[in-house]
């Protein structure tokens, strides 16, 4: 295509070579480098503090135990008897009180240490194909008789004895004594003791086997206090109480972690 002279010739777009582009560019450049070196540093911190974590301390089990025996205890009887009718239901419930009361006190118990509870009653209904008829059958009559002594040895034995009173014709449900430990408070403190000695003792064995060294304690939980029969390897995780049995096993255990180095 001819030139013919009237055409101006196309010019390209000027090359900006100015100071501000050339500063904002040394800017950004110095930023990204300040940021990625931050980011590096903070991340080999983080990795540090993690390791040091996991890599420095060591977490064991320690365990106590003591034997410990009740010295109180609470014992419950049911009388429960049922009538044609309210009140004989009430009467003959209790005349069973009345008997149990005097076993116990016959058997040693202090009157003023059996406590009975207000009567109960209520009507057993008939039932036909599952569907009440409407139709009262008897009334049942409770009452309980709760005996709190320091005396085991004494409840255990009536306890035992109970069916002297059940051969009288008396309806009495006996579900046992509960015997209980009045000073757990006071064995508490030395079996934690105890338990943190067998902690640092299994850390030493642990560390030791591999050449580290043991240091401070970096933290301490307790467990729970397990209070069982003495041949009973039984435990709960939110603790238990055996209150079946005169003599106990009282454990504590606590979790120790230890700061170790080489």
């Amino acid at each position: 295509m001819e030139n013919n002279g009237t055409d101006l010739p196309q010019q390209r777009p000027p090359i900006m070579h100015s100071k501000f582009a050339t500063w904002r560019s040394i800017t950004a450049i110095l930023t990204a480098v300040i940021l990625a070196g931050g980011i590096g540093f903070a991340g080999s911190l983080m990795g540090n503090g993690f390791a040091a974590r996991s890599g420095n301390a060591i977490t064991v089990t320690g365990s106590a135990k003591a034997s410990a025996t009740a010295d109180n205890v609470v014992w419950t009887l049911m009388a429960q008897e049922s009538s044609p009718t309210v009140s004989s239901a009430v009467k003959k419930v209790e005349s069973t009180v009345a008997a149990a009361t005097n076993y116990l006190v016959k058997g040693g118990v202090p009157a003023d240490a059996i406590e009975t509870a207000a009567i109960g009653t209520y009507a057993i209904q008939q039932y036909v194909n599952g569907n009440q008829t409407g139709k009262v059958l008897a009334y049942q009559a409770t009452q309980n008789l709760t005996v709190r002594s320091k005396d085991v040895g004494l409840i255990k034995t009536l306890s035992n004895g109970i069916g002297a009173l059940l051969a009288t014709g008396a309806n009495v449900y006996n579900n046992g004594p509960q015997f209980y430990v009045s000073n757990l408070a006071t064995l508490r403190p030395q079996l934690l003791a105890d338990a943190m000695k067998d902690a640092q003792s299994r850390a030493q064995a642990i560390t030791g086997a591999v050449g580290s060294k043991l240091g401070a304690v970096l933290s301490v939980t307790s467990g729970p206090v397990q209070v069982t029969a003495p041949d009973s390897v039984d435990t709960s995780a939110g603790g238990m109480y055996d209150t079946a049995t005169i003599p106990k096993t009282v454990t504590v255990t606590v979790s120790v972690s230890f700061k170790t180095s080489k």
